[in-house]
């Protein structure tokens, strides 16, 4: 699938007329700093510009991407009915993957050339108040205390995500309306645990007991029919639970997994419990690993280039480790700007080491690297994002039309290797009179 960035389209993005197939359009987040829009006539130079930005960028290529080979032939077996059950994707990062409109658009992309395989992982309840995925609806009351967000410590027992939510008292629930075949409950399994009455559409079905030795705890669900539901889950006593999230699959396709977390640099990920993560990442077998992490990291003064390097160099280990035979797919941080002291907006050069560093651990440990400020136009490309209405006014974040474009341009890259892949991968095996390829199925 090739996107071309035509005026046309950009423009339908600046007015917000292409969205993502399926998704409910949230409420739009409120820009960290209010600024008056730009003239239209300046509005319309800015796109202008990003378009250019965007066509250049093509020329700046994905690096190491022969690392990607063993994800493209996953991708090409789930395509070609080679393979059994669905394709996982897991997307960590930070607030960028925490917005799901970014993600939320490379989702709807590989659902629609490789098969909806339903949304995968998503966090129990709302952690956060401003948690959403586009592709469900989930909600809990008040009394759950949310683990594993940036600012809170505790034991790191957060799962697969790195967040978790845990109650002690009864008649307290989360609830998810999605689409599904079969849905699945990650929780905590405690001395001591609680018990959940878990609900289909409103039909008690079943007493889940969360009682019993530390460690994971699934419990599974077929939808009969299946299609949309509502599940819900409440606790019946006064005793501790403990919860992750909910899996929700379907068909035959991909699963793409947003596990961002507001405001959260990549070392946060060593605070997650091994042995806990570990055991979530070896159920969901994800087939690429995406590490999208760097701007909150790029305001840290504590990391130098080779403390920070060294650091992800250890990232990428402890996921290869857990999760050998996936890709991983490092996504550098974009452009940003601060405020000088004289209160006018410059570029933050401090992102510079933070690019070098993940480029560094990435080549140097066998993953692909997708530099993402290089592709947005380079140091100081932001300012014309903001113009364009493609960025917020805090000169960090993007607008849904601005997340929509960098999904766009990371999925075209992906896939025109992924095409380069399937060619090379027919010329080496050879295909039989019927169009097959010549191997044992």
């Amino acid at each position: 699938m090739r996107i071309r960035w035509g005026a046309g389209v950009l423009a339908c993005m600046l007015a917000g007329v292409l969205s993502v197939p399926g998704a409910s359009p949230g409420k739009k987040r409120k820009a960290a700093v209010r600024r008056e829009a730009p003239a239209p006539a300046v509005r319309a130079e800015a796109a202008r510009k990003v378009e250019d930005f965007l066509e250049m960028a093509r020329e700046t290529p994905m690096e190491n991407v022969g690392a990607l080979v063993p994800f493209f032939e996953r991708l090409y077996r789930q395509q070609n009915g080679l393979s059994q059950g669905n394709l996982h994707i897991l997307h960590y990062g930070d607030s960028h993957t925490a917005a799901d409109e970014w993600t939320g658009f490379l989702r709807s992309l590989f659902q629609t050339k490789f098969g909806d395989g339903g949304s995968g992982y998503t966090f129990a309840g709302r952690p956060w108040n401003s948690y959403r995925r586009m592709d469900l609806r989930s909600w809990g009351t008040a009394g759950w205390y949310s683990d594993g967000l940036v600012g809170r410590s505790g034991d790191g027992l957060y799962g697969l995500g790195g967040v978790s939510i845990t109650t002690r008292r009864p008649r307290e629930s989360v609830t998810v309306d999605v689409h599904c075949e079969s849905l699945e409950l990650y929780y905590l399994r405690q001395p001591g645990g609680g018990t959940l009455t878990f609900l289909d559409n409103g039909t008690p079905v079943e007493e889940i007991s969360t009682n019993g030795e530390l460690g994971p705890g699934y419990y599974r669900h077929s939808c009969t029919p299946a299609g949309e539901h509502r599940f819900e889950v409440e606790t019946t006593e006064r005793a501790p639970v403990r919860l992750f999230g909910w899996v929700a699959e379907q068909g035959h396709g991909v699963t793409y997994e947003t596990l961002g977390i507001n405001g959260a640099q990549a070392s946060i990920v060593f605070n997650w419990e091994e042995n806990l993560l570990a055991a979530h990442i070896a159920k969901r077998n994800p087939a690429l690993i995406v590490l999208a992490y760097g701007t909150n990291e790029a305001g840290n003064g504590e990391w130098t280039e080779a403390k920070y390097r060294e650091m992800f160099v250890n990232l990428i280990h402890r996921f290869r480790t857990m999760a050998p035979a996936a890709s991983i797919l490092v996504i550098g941080p974009p452009d940003r700007y601060i405020r000088g002291r004289s209160r006018a907006w410059q570029v933050y050069g401090n992102v510079d080491r933070i690019v070098e560093a993940q480029r560094e651990a990435a080549l140097g440990t066998g993953c692909a690297f997708w530099d993402m400020r290089a592709k947005m136009g380079g140091k100081g490309a932001m300012r014309q994002w903001v113009s364009a209405g493609l960025a917020q006014g805090d000169y960090v974040h993007f607008t849904a039309a601005g997340y929509r474009l960098l999904g766009g341009a990371v999925f075209q890259d992906l896939m025109e290797h992924y095409t380069t892949f399937v060619k090379v991968r027919k010329e080496l095996i050879g295909q039989d009179r019927n169009g097959k390829t010549s191997e044992n199925n």
